[in-house]
């Protein structure tokens, strides 16, 4: 069969032969066996629904060695066989170019050049899944080639629950990861369920189609580290010399060396897997690999002297790097971790002391004894970052719930009042500030999310790099022209945005799909995505183009240890601002919507949302895109400035006076005098 009639097919009739267990793949590590027998049955049946009957003898043999090999079933039977990539959209059965579009995407966060584990469907995160299983691929893309303008595919954690009658303005795609009951959100309730087959975690942007690669966290980055290394800058100088020390080359996490060498700095980063290590180096994100502690002390050594811009990969344990560090008195000048601490116990986070391979094979068969192993590597690696930050390190959260999992160890994530660092006891976790603060809290906050910037992202469905390098001259030239007339408060971010775009040709940030991101605020997107909808009808631009963001912006999420760290009027707990959100870009013209519990801190920490948007040049998307992109932003600005934040206040009274209809609530301010008196009297 040709590629669109195995797309148009959707489960076969008869059964595809098995393939041998690829190991040149970095697989998924096994998952806990945490079903009962009663339950596995379950989870059985609930497999074997998919499958006309006269197929359930050979299936449910096959299923259930998967999840006692695995810990869940993938049905690796069914992977296509074609390869998996972003194709030009032409090549794509179907009945709309929506549907198409969101093929691409699909397909690109399948690459095995894009995702972290690809035949387990999981894109980043260690966790983060498009699908549950290859058969739920198999009928969406089947569902999609069908699909018209006036019908949405409604898609529950990964199974696609049908086909129903709409309109040309609704959503083509509505799409739900994990979205449980509250009392049933803790990590093992993840574990079991998805060990059903009837929920999965999305992270951000894998469940919702809308990941790009590690250049999707590249730009944010980036700006963290310039802004951090702004912090600590004496007399304006750069980041010639310093050293930024962290962890995690995996799926997000391996924009750091990346983004180190863009902002100009000397980058160690940590990672265990070498699969992974040797990826990176390969791709280019990484400019050196070290296996040996002594040999990279004095490669950084080396490099501090001459105060290089180079990216080093040591591939082991970060615990090892920070301690060899403070034994050497090496001054570390910026740290952060990025290991997947939301999945502290089924791969996301490696202890020290024991093998990559040692720690996959006990997480499976001893989960206790892991756990135990991880927090004691945590209270470890607190200990060590403690030495240097009382040497003058800034350190911060990369919002991967690194000091949350910490804290729950017993390390000494606090400071009191006389500087002195401690572990918080079991009841009074996450009810006092951390010594360290979150990145979002110190940097993308007050900088970005308040004053509407975030991560603004668009693919290029012709897959024609060409057309990639128009949209970045086209974003470059708005960007130049908004920033004539911006104000004095936000003149710092149009000015690192216009570096950024100008240099990303020459940075190399493609993986996969002709992709790009950058931070704009409603305006900068509002006016971007309408310069590139015209260059689509004026073919200029030789496909349409799929608008996104990560759901990390600006209010498409609502994470109290991340995203919305920086709000101080106690809501930062509360998930309306996501809600609303992904509710509001759905009657506003979003192609496709999407709402999950679960992300970059953890199942059961978050609720984020996101969108797509195709433009195909037509009038009536440029309607569509003003009023969705205007709401997706100032959204979140508005609850921004209601928790009293000075520069979302600046911002939300700016949007009010460039849009007549928009009117929102303002916060009246309290002298803290006058209640500290009422208070202590």
């Amino acid at each position: 069969m040709t590629f669109k009639e195995e797309i148009k097919q959707g489960i076969p009739t008869e059964l595809p032969k098995i393939r041998p267990y690829n190991q040149e793949i970095n697989h998924a590590p096994k998952r806990k066996e945490i079903l009962s027998k009663n339950e596995k049955e379950l989870a059985l049946k609930n497999a074997l629904r998919y499958f006309d009957e006269k197929h359930h003898t050979v299936l449910a043999k096959e299923f259930l060695n998967e999840l006692k090999e695995y810990g869940r079933i993938y049905m690796y039977r069914f992977r296509p066989h074609y390869k998996m990539y972003a194709r030009p959209i032409n090549e794509y059965p179907g009945k709309c170019d929506q549907a198409k579009a969101i093929m691409h995407m699909i397909q690109n966060n399948l690459d095995p050049v894009v995702a972290q584990h690809p035949h387990e469907l999981i894109t980043y995160g260690g966790n983060g899944a498009v699908f549950q299983n290859w058969v739920q691929y198999i009928l969406i893309m089947q569902y999609l080639s069908e699909m018209t303008e006036e019908q949405t595919l409604a898609v529950y954690s990964g199974h696609p629950m049908g086909l129903f009658p709409s309109h040309k303005n609704a959503p083509r795609v509505v799409v739900t990861n994990g979205m449980m009951i509250p009392n049933y959100s803790k990590p093992d309730d993840w574990e079991k369920y998805n060990a059903l087959g009837v929920t999965q975690y999305g992270q951000m942007t894998a469940g919702s189609y809308m990941y790009i690669g590690p250049q999707g966290i590249v730009h944010g980055t980036t700006i963290t580290v310039l802004n951090a290394g702004r912090k600590i800058a004496k007399h304006g100088e750069d980041l010639a010399g310093k050293l930024f020390l962290t962890s995690g080359l995996g799926g997000m996490s391996g924009a750091q060396p990346k983004a180190g060498n863009i902002a100009g700095c000397i980058t160690v980063c940590a990672e265990v897997n070498p699969k992974i290590t040797e990826i990176r180096l390969s791709q280019g994100w990484i400019d050196e690999k070290f296996t040996d502690l002594n040999k990279l002390s004095a490669r950084v050594k080396r490099a501090k002297e001459n105060k290089e811009v180079v990216s080093i990969a040591f591939l082991g344990n970060i615990v090892e790097v920070w301690e060899k560090f403070a034994e050497e008195n090496m001054y570390v000048d910026l740290g952060s971790d990025q290991t997947s601490l939301h999945n502290p116990w089924a791969g996301g986070y490696y202890p020290v002391g024991i093998s990559f391979e040692e720690a996959n094979e006990m997480m499976a068969t001893n989960p206790e004894l892991f756990k135990e192993k991880v927090q004691q590597s945590l209270r470890r690696q607190v200990l060590a970052i403690n030495q240097h930050t009382e040497k003058g390190t800034y350190f911060f959260d990369y919002g991967n719930a690194f000091l949350l999992e910490a804290s729950r160890a017993g390390a000494a994530v606090y400071k009191d009042s006389e500087g002195d660092f401690y572990a918080a006891r079991e009841s009074k976790i996450g009810d006092e500030a951390f010594a360290y603060p979150s990145y979002v809290q110190d940097i993308m906050g007050p900088m970005c999310f308040d004053y509407g910037f975030g991560p603004f992202r668009w693919v290029c469905t012709s897959a024609n790099p060409l057309d990639l390098e128009k949209t970045d001259a086209i974003s470059c030239a708005v960007l130049e022209e908004i920033m004539k007339k911006s104000p004095v408060e936000i003149q710092q971010q149009m000015a690192d945005n216009i570096q950024w775009i100008k240099g990303a040709q020459e940075n190399e940030l493609v993986v996969g799909s002709q992709a790009r991101i950058l931070y704009a605020d409603a305006e900068g997107r509002m006016k971007i995505a309408e310069a590139f909808n015209n260059a689509v009808k004026n073919g200029i631009i030789s496909a349409p183009i799929v608008l996104g963001r990560d759901h990390h912006d600006v209010s498409g999420t609502d994470s109290p240890y991340r995203e919305t760290s920086n709000i101080y009027d106690g809501s930062k707990f509360t998930a309306d601002m996501a809600i609303q959100n992904v509710i509001g870009d759905s009657f506003r013209g979003a192609t496709w919507v999407s709402i999950h519990n679960g992300g970059g801190v953890g199942w059961g920490e978050v609720i984020n949302g996101g969108f797509g948007m195709v433009l195909d040049g037509s009038i009536e998307v440029e309607k569509r895109l003003k009023s969705m992109l205007f709401w997706d932003v100032n959204n979140g600005i508005a609850r921004r400035n209601w928790a009293r934040n000075e520069g979302a206040t600046f911002a939300i009274k700016r949007a009010m006076e460039m849009e007549p209809k928009l009117k929102v609530t303002l916060p009246n301010l309290v002298d803290d005098t006058l209640l500290n008196d009422l208070l202590n009297s």
